[in-house]
């Protein structure tokens, strides 16, 4: 159960923002609802986030492995959710992504940069952050310092949407349901 109202006051940003978002995901988003109680903060929340769509320095199938990781390690279910179907969105495997919670015990399911890139997400979502030289080096030297750069702000930008979305309470909206990975991960042995 969400810590904050799902029912913000009716203001000319909020309306505008759940056109947009049911035309885009098909429903209004929940975070969008909890961010919608401070109309600055939504503002600079959707400002923030459409500068992040012209991102465009990492291979997007790395980036949503690394948001996903990250999702996962700080336990936020609304974006494990939206990720599933952002998956879906983007065409990767569904194979590919229903492993990415257990991804070290699959790893033959993973390139060495995808493996890199979640130990990454992981070493930088664990409080504090364990990135080791090493790491950083071997990022670099196959992405290069710009994708980098990115890759590091991308899983940052993560934890911040899965801390704020765990601290207020929102679950599961369902898009999950909608996309082909639970029927794959039901049958999973």
């Amino acid at each position: 159960m969400a810590r904050i109202s799902l029912d913000p006051p009716r203001t000319l940003l909020l309306r505008l923002g759940e056109w947009y978002s049911r035309r885009r995901f098909g429903t209004v988003l929940d975070p969008g609802k909890a961010y919608a109680h401070n109309t600055r903060v939504l503002r600079s929340v959707l400002r923030f986030e459409s500068g992040i769509d012209r991102w465009k320095k990492v291979d997007p199938a790395l980036k949503h492995l690394a948001v996903m990781v990250s999702a996962m390690r700080i336990g936020c279910a609304w974006c494990v959710d939206f990720g599933y179907w952002e998956a879906e969105e983007l065409g990767l495997p569904v194979e590919k992504i229903r492993r990415v919670a257990n991804w070290r015990e699959h790893r033959d399911a993973f390139t060495e940069v995808e493996s890199l890139v979640m130990d990454y997400a992981e070493a930088m979502t664990t409080t504090p952050p364990t990135v080791t030289d090493e790491l950083g080096a071997a990022l670099r030297e196959r992405l290069g310092e710009e994708a980098l750069v990115e890759l590091t702000t991308m899983i940052a930008v993560e934890n911040l949407r899965s801390r704020v979305n765990s601290a207020l309470g929102l679950t599961s909206q369902g898009f999950s349901d909608h996309c082909a990975v639970p029927a794959a991960r039901a049958g999973q042995a």
